[in-house]
């Protein structure tokens, strides 16, 4: 399938897709407004086709990288769901104690892209751990769209302290020096959000485009905070700027970046919402906030 950028894309069709990947808009909902912008031949289906991930774009790490070493891990979650599983990848050459991180994936479960993130944080000398939500309803499907549908029948407190749990696991690991950040992507972003909140030991935290936390528990937190923000988001953005104030009322440390000309999900390679230059920059940002924090 040909590679398309998001700017290939009337805006209102963008947001159109927002809506729907957040479930605000049904797929019936999405064609039919979306068939107003139908130009050319092209059909509200193929423009939301082509806005689907395509996973053969995003692996920058190969799972069987003789660099790394993987593996998946179940553990308890007794507040939870009982039981959880994630992926966990660390170093193949590792000498000594490594910091983790956590990554968090969106509101899909643990796809092939977040699989290939933890991958590529193994690569620069981190263990790291991503928790599949989906676990107790089977694990992510592989499908997008039935991961979704999934995902919005959780029970979103019990889901929260499985994430919880799954940052405990990699912080006790006898490879982890006990030193964690987490990183998270849509639904991941407000998970690390609010694992700032739950987790007095959290060394740092990277939201991408995430929810903010209510601002009675910002001072809760203790961690150093990255927020990676797309500039055309309004349903993330319009949260900013309480987020700050409370951030700045409660002398917490942390850096905020918004991306010119972005989409929400500018980081995630397998989709025409991704835009190069922004992901890399991001990335390197988050990389080098790592190992300011967590070294």
């Amino acid at each position: 399938m040909e590679r398309k950028k998001a700017s290939d894309f009337p805006p209102e069709v963008l947001r159109l897709f927002d809506g729907y990947v957040h479930g605000t808009k049904s797929r019936r909902e999405f064609l039919d407004e979306a068939a107003k912008f139908a130009v050319g031949g092209v059909t509200a289906a193929a423009m939301l086709q082509s806005l689907q991930p395509n996973f053969a774009w995003a692996q920058q790490v190969k799972k069987d990288d003789p660099r790394i070493r993987t593996e998946y891990l179940e553990y308890d979650s007794p507040q939870g769901h009982g039981k959880m599983r994630g992926y966990f990848v660390k170093p193949a050459n590792a000498s000594g104690k490594l910091p983790g991180v956590y990554v968090v994936h969106e509101n899909r479960g643990l796809n092939p892209y977040i699989e290939d993130v933890a991958r590529r944080l193994a690569l620069l000398n981190f263990v790291a751990f991503a928790p599949d939500a989906l676990f107790p309803v089977g694990g992510y499907p592989g499908d997008e769209d039935k991961g979704r549908e999934l995902f919005a029948k959780q029970d979103t407190k019990k889901r929260i302290e499985d994430l919880v749990a799954g940052a405990g696991v990699l912080k006790a690991r006898p490879e982890c020096t006990g030193k964690i950040g987490t990183v998270g992507f849509c639904f991941g972003g407000g998970i690390v959000n609010l694992l700032a909140t739950r987790l007095p030991d959290l060394a740092a935290g990277v939201a991408y485009y995430g929810v903010q936390p209510a601002a009675s528990d910002v001072p809760k937190i203790k961690a150093a905070i990255m927020i990676q923000n797309a500039s055309d988001d309004p349903r993330i953005n319009d949260g900013w700027p309480p987020y700050e104030a409370a951030l700045k009322a409660n002398k917490v440390r942390y850096e905020h970046f918004s991306y010119p000309n972005t989409q929400h999900g500018f980081h995630n390679d397998t989709t025409p919402r991704y835009d190069e230059a922004a992901a890399k920059l991001s990335w390197q940002r988050t990389v080098d906030f790592f190992n300011k924090y967590l070294r």
